[in-house]
């Protein structure tokens, strides 16, 4: 079984030897924790929970869907959060990318992510093809 990287025009991609934020084996997707991204030290999505969490969503929906999947493939996804106590804005905008049965996930309250003001990380995997 190859397996592949997987990149898209809507996913800023990492600097060359740190990591791949998408790769597929058969029909096993694979997403590296993804953040909603900044630019010159201004975080996307500002100092909003629910922004950061609905920009971080869009950008693996981006790969899975360059992988030539849908959201629903998915059947688990990772949340790291710097406050819980925020995580209803979270789950907010997860709502907004799943239907019917959502993945499995699991939140977890860290006490930094890799830049200052970064407030969501999410990591998924999945299996394509398989919510048909």
């Amino acid at each position: 079984m190859a397996m592949k990287r997987v990149i898209s025009p809507h996913v800023s991609e990492p600097i060359p030897e740190t990591w791949s934020n998408c790769k597929v084996a058969g029909d096993f997707i694979q997403i590296a924790g993804c953040v909603s991204g900044y630019e010159n030290d201004v975080i996307a999505g500002g100092d909003d929970v629910y922004e950061q969490a609905k920009i971080t969503f869009t950008k693996i929906k981006h790969l899975v869907e360059e992988a030539g999947g849908v959201m629903d493939d998915l059947i688990k996804v990772t949340i790291f959060v710097t406050d819980i106590t925020r995580r209803e804005e979270v789950w907010k905008a997860r709502r907004e990318f799943f239907t019917g049965d959502f993945p499995c996930s699991t939140l977890v309250e860290v006490s930094a992510l890799a830049r200052p003001g970064l407030a969501v990380e999410i990591e998924a995997h999945g299996f394509l093809g398989s919510s048909k």
